[in-house]
């Protein structure tokens, strides 16, 4: 994916992640995952690639509030 200059929908996002569009938006919203409206709202490879190495290890169910994932749970 890193260095693709492909762009994702957010429904594309949501295929994935393995969510649903809802929780996509509510990333766009949080700022966590940056994206650029042409027509709809899309999301450069390389910025989900980012996003996905800076928030691993991360409990991301709620997107404006992360917390580090507790492992004795």
């Amino acid at each position: 994916m890193k260095g693709q200059n492909i762009l994702y929908t957010v429904k594309e996002v949501a295929e994935l992640l393995k969510t649903n569009v809802d929780y996509v938006h509510k990333l766009r919203k949080s700022g966590l995952l940056p994206f650029l409206k042409i027509g709809q709202y899309k999301v450069r490879a390389e910025s989900l690639y980012i996003f996905l190495e800076q928030y691993e290890g991360k409990d991301l169910t709620d997107p404006f509030n992360v917390k580090e994932l507790d492992y004795n749970v």
